[in-house]
């Protein structure tokens, strides 16, 4: 039997150390996945953390970009190789939209609808999602996100908030990368500055049961 290929999007979102870099390895990464092909990463964006209670200015900023890729996998096993690659980069989910490491969403999977204990596909939030929908317009113009139309049309209505960055560090998916933070740019929390809540996605530490997906799009 042969697998059938899907077009997949994912999200990608770090505010903790090296972001670039982190998020650059956990694309090569996952370019270099059984079962993933044609992985293509847009530039990096940068964006004010967004919290329980609204942007928090005085957070760590975030880094944000999507990648296209098509699979053979399952949502669920994508789903586990994602959260691999979080744990591996030392995503901790233990306070609500918290900083974190890294977050990788699972944004559409092909045109299918899910919705379980795991995972919620279209994700449900990323029409609002300016750090999602202005990445996805550098990788294809003519986007359109299942149940809610042209994402040109969507980020004109939100505005974008989101700002270029230059040398993203993104994975180009030929096994070369563009720039990168290096040392220069370790995010963190400024003096004195209250940690912001983060993360729609129920807590669950390193081991534990797999946690709901797709709650928030990277922030």
């Amino acid at each position: 039997m042969i697998a059938q290929v899907v077009p997949v999007l994912l999200a990608f979102g770090a505010n903790l150390g090296d972001r670039g870099e982190t998020i650059s390895h956990a694309q090569e990464e996952l370019a270099q996945t059984p079962g993933i092909t044609g992985f293509q990463a847009s530039p990096l964006r940068e964006t004010i953390a967004l919290t329980t209670e609204g942007p928090d200015p005085d957070a760590p900023r975030y880094l944000n970009g999507v990648a296209l890729a098509q699979t053979t996998l399952s949502p669920h096993e994508l789903l586990d190789v994602l959260q691999r690659i979080e744990r591996r980069h030392g995503r901790v989910r233990d306070t609500q939209w918290g900083d974190r490491t890294l977050d990788i969403d699972l944004i559409l999977y092909g045109g299918k609808v899910i919705a379980d204990e795991r995972l919620t596909v279209p994700h449900p939030r990323a029409h609002e999602r300016d750090f999602v929908l202005s990445p996805w317009l550098d990788l294809d113009p003519n986007a359109v996100l299942m149940g809610h139309g042209r994402v040109t049309e969507l980020l004109q209505r939100i505005g974008d908030t989101t700002l270029p960055l230059d040398d993203s560090g993104a994975y180009h998916g030929d096994g070369s990368f563009s720039g990168g933070e290096g040392n220069r740019d370790q995010a963190t929390a400024p003096t004195g500055a209250a940690a912001p809540t983060g993360s729609a996605s129920p807590a669950a530490p390193t081991g534990a049961a797999a946690p709901t997906a797709n709650v928030r799009a990277s922030q």
